[in-house]
């Protein structure tokens, strides 16, 4: 067995490797669980701690120097795992509040928000993190190190932030007993121009969406 394996008995618990890895297994089988949909009144609080703790193990990647792969070119680590059944599960235990609106770049002067899932940001940054646990679980310790540090800075630390952005403003809303604004036919497969998303529609009241999705606003 590879002195790389996940929760191997030979593995020091204070080694950075191992920590992250461990934060990434942690994540990758909470959201795993949530898009079965067996606890779908946990599912926002749930998903709200285990990004934020997700984004912890980015955050000390980000700091971290630049790691170097042992290999110049990335060894093959098998075919990719199937997200779209998730993606799929996520869309519907989250239907209510899967859309939102988000600055892609907030040092981009002059950027409208643009539509975005929840649901497609979760399946996003599985991805991403399946990829380096494949490394890791064959003995790369290196190249999932490396993979994760690269895709965090490229792709999956700004999707979670994003996503954590969206349950954090929900989450708010309901605690702070603010109703919520429809966003109208706002959806990911239009586009959105030059000006800012415009507010269409009445208004959705928090407590149509707060005991679905277990969350109790604030007496």
């Amino acid at each position: 067995m590879s002195d790389a394996t996940l929760h191997a008995t030979s593995q020091n618990p204070d080694d950075f490797a191992v920590q992250i890895a461990d934060q990434i297994e942690s994540f990758l089988v909470a959201v795993t669980e949530v898009a079965k949909g067996d606890e779908p009144d946990s599912a926002v609080p749930f998903l709200l701690l285990e990004i934020s703790q997700l984004l912890l193990a980015g955050g000390r990647l980000g700091a971290h120097e630049d790691i170097v792969p042992d290999e110049r070119y990335e060894p093959d680590s098998g075919p990719e795992q199937d997200v779209d059944v998730m993606r799929e599960n996520l869309a519907r235990l989250l239907e209510p509040i899967d859309v939102y609106s988000e600055v892609f770049d907030p040092y981009e002067p002059r950027r409208a928000p643009v539509p975005a899932r929840i649901s497609d940001d979760l399946a996003d940054v599985v991805t991403d993190l399946r990829h380096g646990m494949s490394h890791y679980r064959a003995g790369r310790t290196t190249e999932a190190l490396w993979w994760w540090q690269f895709s965090y800075f490229s792709n999956w630390g700004s999707t979670a932030s994003a996503a954590l952005r969206a349950l954090q403003s929900l989450v708010a809303h309901v605690r702070l007993n603010q109703p919520l604004e429809e966003l109208d036919g706002l959806d990911t497969d239009q586009g959105v121009g030059d000006e800012a998303l415009e507010v269409e529609a009445g208004r959705v009241m928090v407590r149509e969406i707060a005991d679905p999705l277990g969350l109790r606003a604030r007496k």
